[in-house]
């Protein structure tokens, strides 16, 4: 145990799965801006937009009803923390790009979510096949201050862009900030440079 900061030594393999400048949690801590949002799911939809074949838009029977995968894997927060060894459930972004048909034209995505959320990333992350829609954490549905009923995930990223209450994704043939990296984040948010902040 580390006296001063009162957390637990890393062992050698915990070393090579945190980034830099992070710390261990075991807690999953709860940052987010604003209020936590009400969800009625007898009227929730999810959409997909913009640079599409094909639009989507989805009741929450609709979105359950899709294949679904489970993703193993660790988080880390802007904000310092690491979580190890993490099980999310949910429908592959893969799954969801492969029924909208995105347009060669297609290289960006924004999340929209409640409150005016939104977050950036490039399609291309999207792709990646440890991205999902996530609605269970650990085997139990997502708490309201975790993103009940859905939420982005994207662990090769820090959290802020795995976004909570997520309802929407719009792929755009441009980049455009999300929320945070319009307040000064980093626009790519990769842990493991330490893109936390723009220059």
């Amino acid at each position: 145990m580390d006296r001063l900061l009162g957390r637990p030594r890393l062992t050698d393999e915990q070393k090579r799965r945190v980034p830099p400048g992070q710390y261990l949690t075991a807690k999953w801590p709860v940052l987010h801006y604003g209020s936590v949002p009400r969800t009625d799911l007898s009227s929730w939809d999810f959409r997909v937009w913009g640079e599409v074949e094909q639009p989507l838009d989805l009741t929450w029977e609709q979105f359950r009803a899709l294949p679904r995968t489970t993703v193993h894997c660790d988080i880390h927060c802007v904000t310092r923390w690491s979580k190890l060894d993490v099980d999310f459930e949910g429908v592959s972004v893969r799954t969801i790009l492969d029924l909208v048909r995105p347009k060669p034209s297609a290289r960006f995505a924004l999340a929209h979510c409640e409150q005016g959320y939104t977050a950036n990333l490039p399609l291309e992350a999207l792709r990646d096949d440890d991205v999902l829609l996530a609605d269970t954490y650990g085997g139990e549905p997502l708490e309201p201050d975790h993103g009940y009923p859905l939420r982005l995930m994207v662990p090769k990223r820090y959290f802020w862009k795995s976004a909570k209450w997520i309802r929407g994704l719009q792929l755009l043939d441009h980049d455009v900030p999300g929320f945070w990296e319009r307040y000064g984040y980093h626009n790519e948010g990769d842990p493991w440079q330490e893109q936390r902040f723009a220059e």
